[in-house]
């Protein structure tokens, strides 16, 4: 018998028990499908569960590490990707109904890496339509079900809903989100998960259904800093087939994640910025400052040039792009499109080139204003959303839930978001990181000294 439980297991653990030959990768895949039988019916995370091969995969990789050819330290562990990512004769919908014979032609560079590096691709995962939306939810193909709560339905988060379902609910140790405006974060902070955006040019984005080309960025979900940093490095690098990751060479944050934070200038968000945010939520977040503080960071009272608020309303660019990219299909009313996604897209159609182009140059005058602003400090401390998961009948489209994620994406920031507290009903809190651009190592840095601190991220939803 393995002595891991393949349900429960960190990637990281995972990952040594295959290499060891403790864990067999077929051991662990049936366990893990079995999880997906078992709760999928419920929770709805997946578009597709590639259950025959995923198990043939398996086979395989435990026939090359038992005959001494494993190809690296992740050869044989499960990952789930969103369903924006192209995967060769697959179906991407990318969220939408309207696109459910959409049949990729070609294989995403996310999704190559992956699997060149020996992991095993459970199934693809739900997303808001197109990516367009911050809450997780999906009129048309359903909106996942937050597992934290199995008796209201509430919000898992969005745009990578599926994902964050289904690393929640333990049926696959880590997945794949993008992120645009906050859609690896949201989900993260809802579903109690660690989730990090990464800066513009990280990631290739080459065979992913695009959003908005200047802002998206793919990354990784899951249960731990270790975790997030390890999927991270196997996803990141260059790419010929992605101008964005020219000349940004890959990132290896092992050699300063295990610093802790003694020494660190950790910026506090201005006391103006905690207006309209949960007391929980505010509780929480002052509690993390304090437990960074307890290990010897200097928390540093910090003026921004601007209020998170703005950021959001400068909707432009995402706007003007999705239309560029979805706009004949949002413009025919035929088409099957979420009323909500629907008129995001069509608000693109009223952003002149003037207003495009003065949105660019407002947004480099303002990461001048931030470096300054920031100057000398480490990373920036938020809370990741204003509240926990409210109940789907509480959601209001009109108002997305990216008030504390927006301005990391349109300043071309890296953030990490992870579990710092729960609410009295038992519902994820979350705190953010948020560091400069290029700068993963030390939010991840920061992130691991808080969990090794505590032990919020490895509290379970209750499905068992």
């Amino acid at each position: 018998m393995p002595d891991i439980d393949p349900i429960h297991a960190s990637a990281a653990e995972l990952g040594q028990a295959i290499r060891s030959r403790s864990l067999s990768p077929v051991d662990a895949v049936d366990a893990l499908l079995g999880r997906v039988d078992q709760l999928e019916p419920k929770l709805r995370a997946f578009t597709e569960v590639f259950d025959s091969d995923a198990r043939l995969a398996a086979e395989g990789a435990d026939r090359a590490i038992r005959s001494g050819h494993a190809v690296g330290p992740l050869h044989g562990v499960p990952v789930v990707l969103k369903d924006l990512i192209d995967l060769e004769g697959r179906i991407t919908m990318g969220g939408s109904a309207a696109h459910r014979a959409r049949r990729a032609e070609r294989t995403a560079t996310i999704a190559r890496r992956l699997i060149g590096q020996g992991m095993i691709v459970l199934g693809k995962t739900h997303t808001v339509e197109f990516a367009y939306g911050g809450w997780g939810t999906n009129q048309h193909l359903g909106t996942p079900w937050n597992p934290w709560d199995f008796e209201t339905p509430r919000t898992p988060g969005g745009s990578s809903s599926g994902t964050g379902v289904a690393v929640a609910a333990r049926m696959a140790p880590w997945g794949i989100g993008t992120d645009t405006g906050g859609s690896v974060r949201l989900p993260s902070a809802f579903c109690g998960l660690t989730g990090l955006k990464v800066t513009v040019g990280r990631v290739s984005t080459w065979g992913i259904v695009p959003l908005s080309t200047t802002l998206d960025s793919p990354g990784p979900l899951a249960r731990t800093v270790e975790d997030a940093a390890l999927l991270y490095e196997a996803i990141s690098g260059p790419d010929p087939l992605d101008p964005t990751t020219r000349g940004i060479q890959p990132d290896a944050p092992w050699a300063t994640l295990n610093r802790g934070v003694r020494g660190l200038r950790l910026g506090r968000m201005p006391a103006t910025e905690r207006e309209g945010v949960a007391a929980d939520m505010l509780a929480a977040y002052d509690a993390a400052l304090d437990i960074l503080a307890a290990q010897g960071a200097e928390i540093v009272d910090v003026a921004l040039p601007f209020r998170f608020s703005d950021c959001v309303a400068m909707s432009g660019i995402t706007n003007a792009e999705a239309y560029l990219v979805n706009g004949a299909l949002a413009e025919d009313p035929a088409a099957q499109l979420g009323d909500a996604v629907r008129a995001r897209i069509l608000a693109g159609a009223k952003v002149s080139a003037q207003e495009y182009l003065g949105t660019l140059h407002r947004r480099a005058a303002m990461k001048l204003q931030y470096a300054a602003a920031l100057d000398g400090i480490d990373a920036l401390l938020t809370p990741t959303t204003e509240c926990a998961a409210v109940a789907l009948s509480e959601v209001d489209e009109a108002h997305l839930p990216s008030r504390f994620t927006r301005f990391g994406n349109l300043l071309d920031l890296c953030a990490l978001a992870l579990p710092d507290g729960f609410t009295a009903s038992g519902l994820p809190l979350s705190l953010q990181i948020v560091c400069r651009g290029y700068d993963e190592a030390m939010a991840l840095r920061v992130g691991q000294a808080y969990q090794r601190a505590t032990d919020w991220h490895l509290r379970r939803p209750p499905t068992d």
